[in-house]
């Protein structure tokens, strides 16, 4: 018998919706936010607005694509969070009314996880236990993942996360929001000439803070000798900020599959779409011996197929959750 699931995801700007059939993702639909450009980061009472206005049409957009009846939908699974508590009210309630309206099941996912899952949407999937170095805008983590269901989290940032350093390093250099995928189109054409500091964090923690305070006195103590330094250097000071924050990712994660001896080795979450952080594990996994996994783009940003992805296995362990469940983790 077919398992399908319907998908919601709204933990910060993004309305998705997707349809999956017994692991496989029929369908994967994202609706933007492009108002939070205006402000240079997500504004959380405009998120939420979007949301109410997007989750109807791409969740009709999403069971259209997938070629599924209404009525052949077995379970509705809903991101529980980790993120902003008004987005997350909107997919809940919604994946709430939902099943009741049609006496199905609820899933709940925790985001994070998703991510980690989000390797399972299509081949190659990674085989278990691997590490997996989830790096968002709000998490950095290295996640030991034993099973389907069973992670922990042996890594973390203590601060900031490094898609945070990206996005408030772009605020700096007066790039457009999200700044991540600017910096990497930038680092590409230059070569990182500008030293910055790396944080010296115990065990296999994390933490940026310390990294964007350096990147804003160095660039104030440039743009003072030379109001034109950023126009002139932007390529460079990318690159150079680019691969510091990819170095220091990658240690870690290095020293976590040498004390774990795992040589299965992935990456996922929005920075994993990095293209120096792409070449980079490809690079250490060929001098490490391990193999390495990168999710396809469409999952690697919020996207309810890994949300969808992750509530089939827990259909298949009968973990559902009632209708009382909270929009987050308590």
């Amino acid at each position: 018998m077919d398992v399908i699931i319907l998908a919601i995801e709204s933990s910060c700007d993004d309305t998705s919706a997707a349809v999956i059939r017994n692991g496989e993702v029929l369908s994967n639909c994202i609706a933007n936010q492009e108002a939070h450009r205006l402000y240079g980061g997500v504004v959380p009472e405009v998120a939420s607005r979007a949301h109410q206005a997007n989750i109807i049409p791409v969740v009709d957009l999403a069971i259209k694509k997938a070629g599924v009846a209404k009525a052949s939908i077995n379970a509705v699974a809903f991101t529980r969070g980790p993120g902003l508590l008004g987005s997350l009210l909107v997919g809940t309630s919604f994946a709430k009314a939902f099943a009741l309206s049609r006496g199905l099941p609820l899933i709940e996912v925790n985001h994070m996880q998703a991510h980690v899952l989000a390797h399972f949407a299509e081949d190659p999937k990674p085989r278990f236990p691997f590490l997996c170095l989830t790096v968002s805008g709000g998490h950095t983590q290295i996640v030991l993942v034993r099973d389907f269901l069973d992670m922990e989290v042996i890594g973390e940032t203590l601060d900031d996360a490094a898609g945070e350093a990206f996005d408030k390093s772009g605020k700096l250099l007066g790039l457009g929001y999200p700044a991540g995928p600017l910096i990497d189109k930038h680092a590409a054409a230059g070569q990182a000439r500008f030293p910055f500091p790396e944080p010296a964090v115990p065990e296999l923690n994390f933490s940026f803070s310390g990294l964007k305070t350096s990147i804003l006195y160095f660039l104030k103590k440039e743009v003072g000798n030379n109001p034109d330094f950023v126009q002139e250097n932007l390529d460079d000071i990318c690159a150079s900020i680019q691969g510091t924050i990819i170095t220091i990712l990658l240690k870690k994660l290095r020293k976590a599959a040498r004390q774990t001896g795992i040589r299965e080795i992935a990456i996922a979450g929005g920075v994993s779409a990095n293209s120096g952080l792409r070449r980079a594990l490809e690079s250490m996994g060929e001098k490490e011996g391990w193999t390495t996994y990168v999710p396809a783009f469409q999952y690697c940003t919020d996207n309810a197929g890994m949300i969808g992805v992750t509530a089939y296995y827990k259909y298949l362990k009968g973990a559902f959750c009632g209708q009382d469940a909270a929009p987050f983790a308590r």
